[in-house]
């Protein structure tokens, strides 16, 4: 036993070792999972619009289904929690071959129910591609690596979400168009499902060190890597213990989870009211060609994804949340309450798409850079679950407020729940960049590996 502690701790850590294949592996299959996710997010407010002649959809209806991908989601606190306890693997191989029978089941049904129910299935599915497939990559990825690959996933995710938009919009005109719209998602399930068959994609080092399985470990490692890399000392020294969701509650985790939950749920309540029902808000706004307005948004949508991406590294996330957020909430209140012409108000929407775009790049690394390996999974999935009842909630309401009170309505309540968003991030949220942690202590402990 001495002997094979003393070997496992003669190997560098693996975590320094140069970006090779088992990275592009995993980085791959979580990229093709994020495209498959935004498309079927996407997806749902086109195929709504487009079925509004052949199904007896109100607003309740229109909201809830709306919705169910996003409360489906909400499983991310359970996803997470069964990630921590039985790894990252097993799950990430199956989920999106459910995801692909999920998306064909829509073609065999019209019951708005049981719509709900396999849009509340595939939020199930992706929340484990959130959960478990981020905790992956981070506990792959060479350190220094995963926050700026994890920040890339959005344009992957924004690519998924504006393909449903353009694709959707050649599949209506016809009585059964929503069905194929709804549908269409199968194809980039199942081509990130068949990725990650062929690619084997490999159990997670941390997690196992995490749960006493150093040798395990060990040989994962050397199996993708080559003999000379192994666990860190810290990873080494980890005490198994039994996590539970009142820990993250606990004085250590406390901030973190409130905070990345609430940064996330805000964000969401307004990126997804607005985007999945673009094309009811546009009308109600009183455009007239409202698929080449989706064009505009959804294009500023990835430019500001990409400036994003450049500016990551470049300010702390502390600053990078408080300011987008706060500049969003502002965009959206000069369209309530100037009184300007219908192009200048799509220039101010298009420039609010593109700053709250911007901050989407945080979505995946500032919460697992909350967590350490023990909780993380757990710890995301409870920050994701949090963010999907805002999301939900926007998704939900707006059809709602728009029909109360039209487009103005509904801006002014996104941009009210945006400036919380800010305030909560200006008063509670800690900064995980090690580059201004270090210039500024702001962090006492590392929460990162």
């Amino acid at each position: 036993m001495k002997y094979i502690k003393k070997e496992l701790q003669s190997k560098k850590d693996y975590k320094k070792a140069p970006f090779s294949d088992v990275h592009w592996r995993v980085y791959i299959s979580i990229l093709l999972g994020q495209i498959a996710c935004g498309y079927a997010l996407g997806i749902s407010g086109i195929a709504l619009d487009q079925a509004g002649s052949y199904l007896p959809l109100t607003n309740f209806w229109t909201g809830l289904i709306g919705a169910g991908g996003l409360i489906g989601l909400f499983g991310s606190i359970f996803m997470g929690r069964l990630a921590d306890k039985v790894g990252r693997k097993g799950l990430l191989m199956l989920n999106m071959y459910i995801f692909t029978i999920l998306s064909l089941a829509h073609l065999f049904v019209t019951n708005l129910f049981l719509i709900f129910l396999l849009r509340l299935g595939l939020g199930l599915m992706m929340a484990i591609d959130y959960t478990v497939g981020n905790a992956l990559l981070i506990e792959w990825l060479p350190t220094g690596e995963s926050g700026k690959k994890q920040s890339r996933l959005l344009i992957y995710w924004s690519i998924g979400f504006i393909l449903a938009y353009l694709i959707g919009s050649y599949l209506g005109g016809f009585s059964q168009g929503w069905k194929y719209s709804f549908a269409s998602s199968f194809i980039f399930g199942l081509i990130a499902a068949v990725f990650r068959s062929f690619a084997k994609i490999p159990a997670s080092p941390s997690w196992l060190a995490s749960r006493g399985k150093n040798a395990k470990a060990q040989k994962v490692i050397q199996r993708n890597l080559g003999s000379k890399w192994g666990l860190s000392e810290r990873l080494l020294s980890i005490k198994v213990k039994n996590i539970s969701w009142l820990h993250l509650f606990s004085k250590k985790y406390r901030r973190q989870t409130l905070v990345g939950g609430l940064f996330y749920a805000s964000q969401a309540f307004s990126f997804f009211g607005i985007s999945i029902f673009l094309p009811i808000l546009l009308k109600s706004m009183g455009v007239t060609n409202a698929n080449m307005s989706g064009i505009l948004y959804n294009g500023s949508m990835l430019i500001g994804v990409v400036i994003g991406i450049w500016i990551f590294n470049k300010i702390s996330r502390r600053s990078f949340l408080v300011v987008s957020f706060l500049s969003s909430a502002i965009a959206l209140a000069a369209m309530v309450f100037l009184d300007i012409s219908m192009w200048a108000k799509l220039g101010i929407f298009s420039l609010f798409s593109v700053i709250l775009s911007s901050s989407l790049v945080l979505d995946y690394p500032y919460p697992s850079e909350l967590f350490d390996v023990k909780v993380r999974a757990t710890g995301m999935g409870i920050c994701i679950a949090i963010s999907r009842i805002g999301a939900a909630c926007g998704t939900f309401l707006l059809p709602i407020l728009t029909d109360m009170g039209g487009s103005q309505l509904a801006m002014l309540v996104c941009a009210l729940v945006l400036f919380i968003g800010s305030m909560i991030c200006l008063v509670w949220a800690p900064e995980t960049s090690p580059k201004f942690m270090k210039k500024n202590e702001i962090l006492e402990n590392e929460v990162t590996e």
